[in-house]
């Protein structure tokens, strides 16, 4: 079993007796974790405190356990289980849940990790069982009845806590259908539900539906929706696009809003149960590169909406790219969290977006905390192709990404640096929303738009953890350009006359072409708005051979790692290889921990993959453990325990 561990600070011994905490107020916090971005203010973080800064260095893996409990591989012995393991455990009342590697719910021994149940697939079938890991659960009791809600397929299920069987008095038989009748989806894509005052809000997208850009433009509206926690009866709808009548249909010019979607929340969604709001980030519309057939800004697109739980109905919203022709997603979770700006307090919502900049929000009334202008940016030549003449652009904080691709940006290390300046020439460049462009086939014609971020993004669902303590809000960001290619569609069923074919960017053997580093952590201080530190996430590429004796810092991984802040520490990985969007050698198996004021790595340990899901933390029985999804190609993919001996 790999257990490479590095020890970089001094190791000393410290032990915590009580599976209680205190803040540094003095009030008691337990440091469970209820919900898979810790809670449901999605801060990815825990006052649990046993690991410090001193003994961090004497981790070592306490249990392990397989994507898919024995029980199910047995029976089902043609199940392929994913490499990429989506799911963050919660720990409730002294149980581990989790999704499994199939999307079934595992309940499991939070100190041994031994299974306890397992949820049974109805009809019990090998097509049946068969499914995509999911990334999280939630959980809902009156005092009698504890309850898991969780989105599987098509349906949303209700389950016993304590036995895994269906609540047959919710839905039909224990699940409701989240596929509209029209659809030819069996599926539906989702972050898992979340609760806010007995209602289950459920976002998310019907698989297979999308086209992301290609030549076919209709689709339905990907919406979400509120349940009855009690009896799954459905209490209300938003319109992620707008219906004739309703507020933003006009920003749909020529009615597009008939045959427009795609851009359902998938990710993760946020709630403050105190105001009843819960947050949703949408995602880029049908035909995420050519919106010629959509003229307008696109509401809901690329906008953050808070929600009202009670009712459906829309509280506010930002949009944060208008008429979105880079699939410049808001994917990441809306982070809750109070900061102090100026000596004033104010209940804040932080959303991370494709962009690179983390939008700052008062979350009551959705006013900006800081200035968000509106500038003028360029435009496009595609024919029929109208932009919006101005994006939004935050004052504070900082991009935690580069932003835009100029000559500054291409590597300019010895041997390639050249090769990397011509490269780049036969591409348009320029700053942020520099549009896609028409690729030519004539001699010194263009190949489409070399641009930062790319369509992966910088932020994306793995991005956004927040201590509240400190008020450090810590981003991800993933450095790789991509490129928006538009061609003609000239096949006879094309619905639209442009479509974007393949955007993958030009590598320089492995090599990016804009300068590392490829992967990187942020820390900003959301009370001043300003970063505090930065740093590369791991290294790839140092042993390349046109790099390995240029004695270079950290390049950076871009991959899709998530972060854990605890009381004292900051944890994140490199990232598995199974992600889509990245390049293939951009991995690693290392877990780290570091100095969350400084950004200075305190330890690191590899693990038996890289990391595919978000991290957490627990106390359980007087000890704290540290539990990450891994798995990658070539690797199982499986559920570590660290804690301390």
């Amino acid at each position: 079993m790999p257990n490479n561990i590095r020890k970089i600070a001094p190791a000393s011994c410290y032990l915590l007796l009580t599976t209680i905490c205190f803040s540094s107020h003095g009030a008691e916090v337990k440091p469970d974790w209820t919900y898979w971005g810790g809670d449901r203010s999605f801060n990815r973080y825990s006052p649990a405190d046993q690991i410090t800064g001193d003994n961090v260095v004497d981790l070592q893996i306490a249990w392990r356990r397989p994507a898919v409990d024995s029980t199910l591989t047995n029976t089902y012995p043609g199940l392929r289980v994913s490499r990429n393991l989506r799911s963050t455990p919660v720990l409730i009342d002294g149980v581990l849940y989790a999704t499994n590697g199939v999307g079934l719910v595992e309940a499991f021994n939070p100190s041994t990790g031994e299974t306890l149940w397992v949820q049974q697939a109805v009809p019990a079938t090998l097509e049946v069982v068969s499914g995509p890991s999911t990334r999280g659960l939630e959980y809902w009791t009156d005092g009698f009845e504890k309850r898991l809600l969780v989105v599987r397929g098509g349906y949303l299920y209700s389950l016993d806590a304590e036995t895994g069987q269906v609540s047959f008095n919710f839905g039909d038989n224990g699940r409701v259908s989240l596929i509209p009748e029209s659809s030819r989806s069996h599926s539906f894509i989702s972050g898992g539900p979340i609760l806010v005052n007995e209602v289950i809000v459920v976002a998310g997208t019907i698989d297979g539906a999308g086209d992301a850009g290609t030549k076919w433009r209709g689709m339905a509206s990907e919406d979400v929706r509120g349940y009855d926690v009690r009896t799954g009866e459905q209490l209300w709808t938003f319109h992620a696009v707008p219906e004739e009548g309703e507020f933003g249909t006009d920003t749909w010019g020529n009615d597009s809003w008939r045959d427009s979607g795609d851009l359902g929340s998938w990710c993760c969604l946020s709630a403050d149960e105190e105001l009843g709001y819960v947050y949703v980030p949408f995602t880029a519309p049908t035909a995420a590169y050519y919106g010629g057939h959509r003229p307008g800004d696109n509401l809901f697109s690329n906008t953050l909406v808070a929600i009202d739980a009670s009712s459906g109905e829309r509280v506010w919203h930002f949009q944060m790219v208008h008429h979105d022709v880079w699939e410049y997603d808001n994917v990441g979770p809306p982070v809750l969290g109070d900061i102090t700006v100026e000596g004033r307090t104010i209940q804040a919502v932080m959303q991370a977006n494709k962009t690179g900049w983390v939008y700052v929000f008062d979350r009551v009334s959705g006013e900006p905390v800081w200035p968000i202008e509106e500038r003028p940016v360029p435009q496009s030549l595609i024919p029929g192709e109208t932009l919006s003449p101005t994006q939004p652009f935050p004052s504070k904080p900082a991009a935690i990404a580069t932003q835009g691709v100029s000559a500054a940006d291409i590597i300019d290390f010895p041997e390639i640096g050249q090769i990397a300046r011509a490269t780049a020439a036969n591409f348009i460049t320029g700053p942020i929303f520099t549009p896609p462009s028409l690729v030519s086939n004539q001699p010194g014609g263009t190949q489409g738009t070399l641009t930062l971020p790319g369509s992966w993004g910088s932020a994306n669902w793995n991005t956004g953890a927040f201590d509240p303590e400190t008020g450090y809000y810590y981003g991800f960001a993933n450095d790789i350009p991509r490129v928006y290619r538009i061609e003609e569609a000239t096949d006879e069923g094309a619905e639209m006359a442009y479509w974007s074919p393949n955007r993958e960017a030009p590598y320089l053997d492995g090599i990016p072409l804009t300068k590392p580093p490829w992967g990187r952590i942020t820390a900003i201080d959301m009370n001043r708005g300003e970063h505090v530190w930065q740093a590369a996430n791991g290294d790839s590429l140092s042993d390349h051979p046109a790099l390995a004796n240029l004695e270079l810092p950290p390049l950076g991984i871009a991959s899709r790692p998530v972060a854990l802040v605890t009381r004292t520490l900051l944890f994140i990985g490199d990232g598995s290889n199974v992600f889509g969007g990245i390049q293939p050698n951009m991995w690693g198996r290392m877990f780290r921990a570091f100095d969350k004021a400084t950004g200075e790595i305190l330890w690191e340990m590899d693990l038996p993959a890289g990391t595919t899901g978000g991290p957490m933390t627990y106390m359980h029985e007087g000890k704290q453990y540290i539990v990450v999804a891994v798995g990658g190609l070539g690797d199982p993919a499986e559920w570590v325990a660290l804690a301390l001996p």
